[in-house]
Order: C-alpha cells, then sequence, then structure tokens
C-alpha cells in the first residue's frame, strides 16, 4: 500500500474573492500618504514559498536557522503570561503590579529602553528556586503557550531540522521561556538571557549580556563562528525593530509579522515577509463569523425535525443535519478543503473512517468529508454540551468513558451493529487531540469495530488542522487544510493476536504519509 496521498486534488470551498488569507500571497494596500513619498510596505509571501525556499536550499549543518521567539514563534509575549500566573497565584501587590504596568506603558511610548523592561522581570525573579522556575516554564508552555505556536512557523522549524540545518531560538527571554518550546518544536539550541544563581536560589541578575537587539546579533556571530554555520547561507526569522542588525548579518533575513521599521526595511531591500494571523486575539470579523455559524444550526436543526416527523426517515433527517451543518460552519469560518484521494470516500461503503485529531474543527471537516449515512465516537464528556446533545437525537453518536475500558467495549456494541445496517463510523483513534507534528498511538476500538463488522478502515490524513485552530481554541479562523484520503483497508483476514501489529501499521500510514506529503 503506497503512504503517498494520490494525485487527485479537489477543492472543497472557496473563499470569497479578495478576502486575506493569513500568509497567503496578496499585494497589501499601500499606505495613505502622509508625504510626497509613499510608505513602503513589504510583500507577503506565502509559508509555501517559504517552505519551498528551504527545500531547495544547501543541506547539512553548515546552514543555520535562527528564530526569534516571542512574537515570532509564538503569537504574543511569554514574560506576560509569566506575570500575569504571579497575578494568579497572588505573588504581585498592587504596588508592583502599578510599577510593571508603567514600565510596560513607558517602553512601548519608546521613554524605557526593552533592555531595562527585561531587566527588571529579571529582579522579580530574585530568590526563586531553579528548579520551581523550570517546573513553572514548563507549566505555562503547556497550558498557555504551546497553543499559540504558529503552525506555520512549526513547519519552517520541521522543514529546516528535516534539512540537518542547525536549527536555533535566539531571543532575549530566559531558560524558563524557551526551553519548553525547543523541546515541543525539536530545537537543540537555545540563545537567551542567562539568569544568574546561587545555591540554586536566582539572584535577579543575569550572567553576561542581555540578548536584545546588536547584543543578539553579536551573540549569533559568536555562535555561528563556534559552530561552523555559515551566516552567509544562513535564514533569521523575527519580528522586531530591534532584530534588523541581525537580519543584515544573515544570507537569508525573513522578517515574521514585521513590526513597522522592520517591514520599510524589507520592503527597501525585497526580504520576503511572512505575515501570519492563526494565532493571538481573534479579530471582530472572526468572532462574529463563528457566531453566525452557531446561529445558523437553529434552523438546520428544524428542517431536520420537520423531516423526521413528517417522513419518520431519522437517517435522511441526519444526513441534512450533518452536511448542512458542517457546509454552512466551513463556509461562513472562510475554511478551504484541498483534498487528495476523494474516490476513496466512496469507494468502501460501509467503512469506519480514523482521522488524526489536533483540534475540535477537525471532525466537522471529517463529517463534511463523508457528508452522509455515518455516526461516530464521541468521549462522554461532550454528551453535556448541548449542540453535541442535540445533534444525538438524530445521529448516532456512541459516547465513550475514556477512563473506564470495560464500558468503553460496552458502548461501541450499538455502534458495531451499526456497521452491519449501513452506517459508517466516524472515530478519532488517538482518543484525544494532540500538539505538534507526531501521531499519538492508536486505541483499538475503531479496529475491532471493523473486524467485528466485517468493514474497512478509511485512513484520512489531515495535515494541518492548527491552521484554523489551535488545540483548545474555540473560533475557527479563516485557511486552507490539507488532507488525504488513503485506499480503504480491509481486515478480513486480521486477527486478534495480530491486531496490535496491524494497528502499528496504519498508524506508519499517517506518520509517512505526512512526512513524504507531495504538492
Amino acid at each position: 500500500m503506497s503512504s503517498s496521498p494520490p494525485g487527485k486534488r479537489v477543492t472543497r470551498h472557496s473563499r470569497k474573492p479578495g478576502t486575506p488569507v493569513a500568509g497567503a500571497n496578496r499585494r497589501a494596500q499601500p499606505a495613505r500618504k502622509r508625504t510626497t513619498q509613499p510608505v513602503p510596505v513589504a510583500e507577503p509571501r506565502a509559508v509555501s514559498g517559504h517552505i519551498a525556499e528551504i527545500e531547495a536550499s544547501a543541506g547539512g549543518s553548515r546552514v543555520g536557522a535562527f528564530f526569534d521567539y516571542d512574537g515570532t514563534l509564538i503569537a504574543g509575549y511569554s514574560i506576560l503570561t509569566f506575570i500575569g500566573e504571579r497575578i494568579r497565584r497572588k505573588e504581585i501587590g498592587p504596588a508592583d503590579l502599578a510599577r510593571t504596568a508603567a514600565t510596560l506603558a513607558s517602553a512601548l511610548a519608546g521613554t524605557v529602553s526593552q533592555r531595562e523592561v527585561i531587566q527588571l522581570g529579571m529582579s522579580e525573579w530574585r530568590g526563586k528556586r531553579v528548579d520551581s522556575m523550570e517546573a513553572l516554564g514548563q507549566e505555562l508552555f503547556s497550558r498557555d503557550l504551546e497553543p499559540r505556536v504558529f503552525p506555520e512557523m512549526r513547519q519552517l522549524v520541521a522543514t529546516h531540522l528535516k534539512k540537518g540545518h542547525t536549527v536555533v531560538i535566539a531571543s532575549s527571554g530566559s531558560r524558563f521561556q524557551l526551553e519548553p518550546a525547543a523541546k515541543s518544536l525539536g530545537v537543540n539550541n537555545i540563545l537567551c538571557t542567562e539568569l544568574e544563581a546561587r545555591d540554586g536560589l536566582l539572584t535577579g541578575k543575569s550572567t553576561g549580556p542581555t540578548l536584545w537587539g546588536p547584543r543578539k546579533a553579536e551573540a549569533v556571530r559568536c555562535f555561528a563562528a563556534k559552530h561552523g554555520v555559515d551566516l552567509d547561507q544562513s535564514f533569521f526569522y523575527a519580528d522586531g525593530d530591534e532584530d534588523e542588525a541581525l537580519m543584515h548579518l544573515v544570507g537569508h533575513p525573513r522578517p515574521v509579522n514585521p513590526r513597522s521599521q522592520l517591514s520599510r526595511v524589507a520592503a527597501r531591500r525585497h526580504w520576503p515577509v511572512l505575515r501570519l494571523a492563526s494565532r493571538g486575539r481573534p479579530g471582530v470579523d472572526v468572532v462574529l463569523r463563528n457566531l453566525a455559524a452557531t446561529a445558523s444550526s437553529v434552523p438546520v436543526f428544524l428542517g431536520a425535525v420537520a423531516i423526521r416527523l413528517l417522513t419518520g426517515r431519522k437517517r435522511e433527517a441526519a444526513n441534512l443535519l450533518s452536511s448542512s451543518m458542517t457546509d454552512i460552519s466551513l463556509a461562513l469560518g472562510e475554511v478551504e478543503l484541498n483534498v487528495v484521494g476523494e474516490e476513496h470516500l466512496w469507494s468502501a461503503r460501509p467503512a469506519v473512517f480514523i482521522w488524526n485529531h489536533r483540534n475540535m474543527f477537525d471532525a466537522q471537516i471529517v463529517g463534511n468529508l463523508v457528508r452522509r449515512d455515518f455516526g461516530a465516537v464521541a468521549k462522554k464528556e461532550l454528551q453535556n454540551v448541548p449542540i453535541f446533545a442535540a445533534a444525538s437525537r438524530f445521529m448516532n453518536i456512541a459516547f465513550v468513558d475514556r477512563r473506564d475500558s470495560k464500558t468503553a467495549v460496552e458502548a461501541l456494541k450499538p455502534a458495531t451493529r451499526l456497521l452491519s445496517e449501513g452506517i459508517s463510523m466516524l472515530v478519532a483513534p488517538e482518543g484525544t487531540r494532540v500538539t505538534g507534528n507526531t501521531v499519538a498511538p492508536f486505541k483499538k476500538g475503531a479496529f475491532r469495530m471493523a473486524m467485528e463488522a466485517g468493514v474497512p478502515i478509511v485512513p484520512i490524513v489531515i495535515r494541518n488542522a492548527e491552521d484554523v485552530g489551535a488545540r483548545d481554541a474555540r473560533f475557527m479562523r479563516p485557511g486552507t487544510v490539507d488532507i488525504a484520503v488513503l485506499p480503504p483497508i480491509p481486515v478480513a483476514d486480521w486477527r486478534l493476536e495480530d491486531l496490535d501489529a496491524h494497528i502499528a501499521g496504519v498508524r506508519q500510514l499517517f506518520l509517512d504519509t505526512l512526512d513524504s506529503w507531495r504538492g
């Protein structure tokens, strides 16, 4: 069986002409004239163009890829998350909070340097245990910061790593802020402001320079000389005006969401710019479109009720509900699906359709692809969510308690019987949403159902669902999601004693497809 996506390409949803896409190629609107000379605006390039550039570059460790952290790899500023946690834990009083707010306001006004702000932050950690701060950094990253990692930047990091490049996160932040992110992204090198500690306690001072502006550029130059990195072949990704010096130091400067000064420099020097909006606070338009999608479910439910009451055909009511709601939701959310292998969705029905689970929106995407005559397996907690509870009155949804394997097996029996009646089932075999580029181990339920009912398994591999929403995002953002539907996998000759090996093989198909994606 081939693990590569088939060649057919289908676009499911098209955006309205002229609607902006995060990171898409489009001409920026010219700035208003305030003088006789227009302000130059950097031309954005799609993330696919950046990836193609990396793939075409020389391989090996002599090529460096340096990434700023705050505002570049993640939306926003990690230090504010640390400050917010101190407030939540009541470790900072009103006077300290007012002083911190005043310093941040002065920094925004330009009367206080960024270096002073960083030094203030370090002094606030005086007396903290190093191991406690390491644990806090990991906790805050997992809880608050990892969902703010731009998925497009995660793709760029992964592409550089695949080429064997020396990848480095270079930031004025501390190791407590950067190490969890580096671990999540698979990055081994960090350049940061190193904090002084004595007897396991922080002193509130640094052991070297604050890596901001020219100091960061000098740290990168020294790192490159020490590790044999050729800066003329290297890349640097950053958003801040203060990183202009480092942009000039490398052969491939790549501003990401650049601020005003850096954007003007990028335009003058024709540096390719990447503009991202897939993370951070959603815009008003995004919120309104999502609210409209939720509101639109009411007339769709009423239509399903009418069909069931007037005809008694529950399956047709369910088909109207599933297809119409997902069509409307994706259209209002301005989400486009690029699908390869769509013919495999229809070549073997009924079937157990499985997919790699990333957020609350990918289930809608899979439902939109399968479209009709299906039920689903969902975690028991969703039974208390009104829209799922309402949908379960029309659709066949098996709610499973993941903490109790015995009751989970019992809950799947009605779903297995439905397979024999011509109803396909949608199952996310990882059992939970997963962050990052990996695929979590598969649970056995979906595969046991297919074996018992004698129906095939159809893998649906989703490459970048994160582009339209992070793991716990409540709002769907505009974007394009790439999907490969692989050929149905027959299970007629599978035996229970070999089930673990079969499941591992199917999971490997997902990994191979994601690794060798074409187009």
